[in-house]
């Protein structure tokens, strides 16, 4: 087995202070720690960093790679306000908060769905920080719908979606991470997931509590991620001018744009097999993506 992935990440915290709340995001530092960042990798709702440290560590033999745990998720400890949320600005922030704490040249940013967009956002506020950006299946809704999403008297229908419903009858607490485990096991979005990649999951999606163990991202604030969609990924892509490169689900996709999109002459789309999660089930497509945005 390669070298790199029996070779544990290490855990770094990076101080947070902005109008969204004080406190510290947890990261995962891989590869050597003398290099500067070459990349910075955003995981999706609900997940943690920990998730993908399969599809990360056989990069780290020769690239230095961060992935946060984005408030809400995984050892982050960032305020998680769902009153009155309508975006992902929070996110936005976070991760230019991240960003302005490196030294070196411009890194690649990429992120899986919410990880994704979140990471366009940022690299939009800070493009002198990001080289290049890669986006796995990043949740864009049509430009219209997205339009609706400003108006104050039409974006709480997002409350009513299934996926947000859904997220908040979630199972928040077990006895303990192995049960969630073996009840997780080849079931539901995690049906095609290796071993190792659903141990890695478990192994960042839990705090102790009294009666056993709790999800780190709580189900209402998983729910608040899928519903709160005011913010303007399409503006972003204008802003943001260097190369972008988009790798959408065959099946499932919450991306909407075009293999050929107008007027966003710095963007690529490919169209990959496989569904939303195809990270975890394709993790070597993901894998070469990052790699080519990296070196």
């Amino acid at each position: 087995m390669d070298a790199a992935l029996l070779t544990p990440p290490r855990r770094m915290t990076i101080p947070v202070s902005h109008r969204w709340g004080t406190g510290e995001m947890s990261v995962l530092d891989f590869g050597d720690e003398r290099r500067p960042v070459d990349l910075v990798f955003v995981h999706a709702n609900g997940f943690n960093a920990a998730t993908y440290r399969s599809l990360l560590a056989p990069l780290s033999a020769s690239l230095r790679i961060l992935a946060p745990d984005l408030r809400g998720h995984g050892l982050t400890a960032l305020p998680t306000e769902t009153r009155n949320r309508w975006n992902w600005h929070d996110h936005r922030e976070d991760l230019v908060t991240l960003l302005d704490s490196l030294d070196g040249p411009p890194v690649a940013l990429a992120g899986h769905s919410m990880g994704g967009t979140s990471s366009l956002l940022a690299a939009a506020e800070r493009p002198d920080k990001v080289a290049r950006l890669v986006m796995f299946d990043p949740v864009v809704m049509p430009r219209g719908l997205n339009l609706m999403m400003a108006i104050p008297g039409l974006r709480q229908w997002t409350r009513a979606w299934p996926i947000t419903k859904g997220a908040t009858r979630r199972r928040e607490r077990f006895d303990n991470a192995q049960q969630a485990l073996d009840s997780w096991r080849g079931r539901g979005a995690f049906k095609g997931w290796s071993e190792m990649m659903l141990a890695d999951y478990v192994s960042g999606a839990f705090t102790p509590d009294e009666d056993g163990v709790r999800l780190a991202c709580a189900p209402a604030w998983e729910a608040s991620n899928y519903a709160a969609q005011g913010h303007d990924p399409w503006r972003a892509l204008r802003r943001f001018d260097k190369p972008v490169r988009v790798l959408k689900a065959e099946k499932g996709s919450v991306c909407s744009l075009a293999p050929d999109p107008r007027r966003l002459p710095h963007l690529t789309v490919d169209t990959i097999a496989g569904g939303h999660l195809f990270p975890m089930t394709h993790p070597d497509i993901a894998r070469d993506a990052l790699f080519d945005a990296a070196v």
